[in-house]
């Protein structure tokens, strides 16, 4: 059978199935661009901070590390949303 015919022969559960993978796929996608954006943002501020003031680094370090890891969980609530409707 092909592809087209087995589209087709969707029925609204399939249907239904189909738009909340779609839209959970989108929903994880928009919230890992946000914190991809931060961390790069982030690092490249702190390797700039560290080179400016290499006296300061390990203080500067442990800021990025702890900005890192709060910028991380929004992508980390994002996957925990995509499982939510994925499933519910």
């Amino acid at each position: 059978m092909s592809t087209l015919a087995q589209i087709a022969q969707l029925t609204a559960d399939d249907e239904k199935a189909v738009s909340a993978a779609a839209g959970a796929g989108m929903a994880y996608g928009l919230a890992a661009i946000g914190p991809g954006i931060g961390i790069g943002y982030l690092v490249g501020q702190a390797v700039q901070a560290m080179a400016r003031q290499p006296e300061s680094a390990g203080q500067v370090q442990t800021t990025m590390f702890l900005g890192i890891a709060f910028t991380e969980a929004l992508a980390l609530i994002g996957f925990v949303v995509f499982i939510l409707l994925k499933f519910v």
